[in-house]
């Protein structure tokens, strides 16, 4: 049991070690702090999505901006699109799963806005769905993703792939990725 332990811990780290050695990716998480600290600059609104796993990385992001991260400051405009359990179910139940996420951007995305999806295999249909409503509307799309971006790649204005395969490992990634994300934000927004 320990040794399994231990090769998890390690898989973990080398993921990291693979993120630490491209410098395309961490200049991708540079220009995505960039882009986040212009939206909330222009008085614009962040909104994070995904399934399961992800939602729950979306929900602990956008917390991260709209509470606090490391400094006490004002609160910035980000929210998690699947908190309201009785839109989620009706819009579900009506229309289609797939069609969640997008609707909501329809009825509150402003030209400006960021739509930030989290897929693990980059293929999450109600994440896709609602890059092509924000991008209808003018929103900047950004997409944390595993190895490939899947197909929500091509519908991401930027892209912050982990070089891996294995869910778990990319949602490891993701919330580090996210957490550097936020701190950088913050640092930069309130400076």
């Amino acid at each position: 049991m320990e040794n399994k332990i231990k090769e998890i811990i390690s898989n973990s780290i080398s993921v990291k070690q693979l993120i630490l050695q491209n410098q395309e990716l961490l200049d991708m998480v540079q220009a995505v702090v960039t882009e986040l600290v212009l939206a909330f600059k222009a008085g614009n609104r962040v909104y994070f999505c995904g399934n399961g796993g992800s939602a729950a990385d979306a929900q602990h992001l956008a917390a991260e901006f709209s509470g606090r991260f490391y400094k006490d400051r004002l609160a910035l405009p980000a929210e998690a699109l699947h908190c309201n359990t009785s839109y989620m179910t009706a819009v579900a139940n009506d229309y289609g799963y797939e069609h969640v996420y997008a609707r909501l951007i329809e009825g509150i995305g402003q030209p400006g806005d960021v739509l930030v999806g989290l897929s693990t295999s980059g293929n999450s249909i109600n994440i896709i769905e609602a890059f092509m409503k924000a991008k209808r509307k003018g929103m900047i799309n950004i997409g944390f993703t595993g190895d490939t971006g899947g197909s929500m790649k091509e519908h991401c204005d930027f892209l912050i792939n982990v070089p891996s395969k294995g869910t778990p490992r990319i949602q490891e990634s993701h919330i580090m990725l996210g957490h550097i994300v936020c701190e950088l934000v913050e640092a930069q927004y309130f400076d």
